[in-house]
């Protein structure tokens, strides 16, 4: 894992309307990209200050700190401006402290004495900034450690240890949460593992939809019914990969009637496997409803990580399973689509036929006796 962390950047507050927003939405997210002084106070703040909001004729913009600095403003106490780059030092030595020996369980207490700050304030901090607890960072960090163990062909007894679980129980109590499959299949590359699959035409080209014996481990679209399979096998090198369109056909029927806007939810089991992280942004994303959008930054305020804009883009991206978990509904607060790891032009057919379908249904609702009316 990279323990780089990401900030906002000028680029992404390109003008100042769009500052003037993150200032009245008090977007953390907004953070470092720039820095907005109040004339009539002389002080200068961070775009997430909890300070009583300026108006907006009184406002000035600045890049840095410097720049705020020579124009003759101070910082303010309440958000102090000047220690976001000691902020980020601080998580950074954190996630250096974690990475230094995968095998090490550090407490917050251990943790906190590394990098000279209070428990309680380092959780807080660590959280903001990264978007999980160090505990579930250090979780994902053993997970990542025992998949590389496995795929160099170690035995599960030796990437356990060399992981740091500590015992065989404790390993194989998280890790399936981690690999998606027991350690000893994920080391066969899904040997052993039996995966069916088929594929169908839509309205969006082609799906292709693949189940384990638990529920739905992949849907994914595409132009090309081989390289569908083709990535398939890949994901699943040694498992055994069954065509079987009789089986998944009442799940691509589900499918089918979502694209054709006769269907607003899904009745699909899935067996998909998550960070942390990555259950809280997926989770997120089901809960917005039909014939709606959200924003990068909102689905990042939602699961309780407002800093972590980036890691809830790189969350949608890694989604295996499209439509069931609706990554398309998220898009940039300035309402453009953004990607989408099946086609930005899927994604919009996606949104438009769902704001079809929604505000036909909300016109029936106010008419309902229209079409009686017309029979008449």
């Amino acid at each position: 894992m990279n323990t780089a962390i990401s900030q906002a950047t000028p680029a992404m507050f390109a003008n100042d309307d769009e500052r003037w927003t993150a200032v009245l939405k008090r977007d953390m997210s907004a953070d470092g990209a720039f820095f907005y002084g109040v004339r009539t106070t002389g002080v200068f703040c961070r775009p997430s200050c909890a300070s009583r909001l300026p108006r907006r004729e009184n406002v000035d913009f600045f890049a840095s700190t410097d720049e705020a600095r020579a124009a003759g403003y101070r910082e303010c106490k309440r958000c102090q401006p000047g220690g976001l780059p000691r902020e980020l030092e601080i998580v950074n030595r954190a996630c250096a402290a974690l990475d230094a020996d995968p095998q090490q369980r550090l407490t917050l207490a251990q943790l906190s004495d590394a990098v000279h700050v209070s428990p309680f304030h380092l959780q807080r901090l660590f959280k903001r900034v990264v978007g999980v607890s160090p505990r579930q960072y250090q979780a994902a960090q053993r997970g990542a450690a025992l998949r590389d163990a496995l795929q160099r062909g170690a035995d599960v007894t030796r990437a356990t240890v060399d992981a740091g679980f500590g015992s065989p129980s404790r390993m194989y109590d998280t890790a399936a949460a981690e690999l998606g499959m027991a350690p000893s299949e994920y080391r066969r590359k899904g040997a052993g593992l039996r995966v069916r699959y088929a594929s169908a035409q839509t309205s969006l080209g082609l799906v292709l939809v693949a189940t384990t014996d638990k529920g739905i481990c992949k849907i994914a679209f595409g132009d090309n019914d081989a390289l569908l399979v083709d990535d398939l096998r890949n994901e699943f090198a040694s498992a055994e990969l069954i065509d079987d369109p009789k089986r998944l056909a009442p799940f691509i029927e589900q499918i089918d009637g979502y694209l054709r806007g006769t269907r607003q939810r899904f009745d699909l089991p899935l067996d998909i496997a998550a960070t942390a992280f990555q259950q809280r942004v997926w989770e997120a994303l089901r809960r917005i409803p039909y014939g709606e959008t959200r924003s990068y930054s909102q689905i990042a305020e939602a699961v309780g990580s407002p800093r972590a804009v980036r890691a809830v883009a790189n969350a949608c991206a890694s989604n295996p399973v499209a439509l069931a978990i609706p990554c398309h509904r998220v898009v940039h607060k300035d309402g453009a689509l953004a990607g989408y790891r099946w086609g930005v032009a899927r994604k919009a057919v996606l949104l438009d036929t769902e704001t079809r379908r929604e505000s036909r249904d909300a016109d029936e609702a106010t008419h309902p006796t229209a079409d009686m009316d017309h029979a008449a």
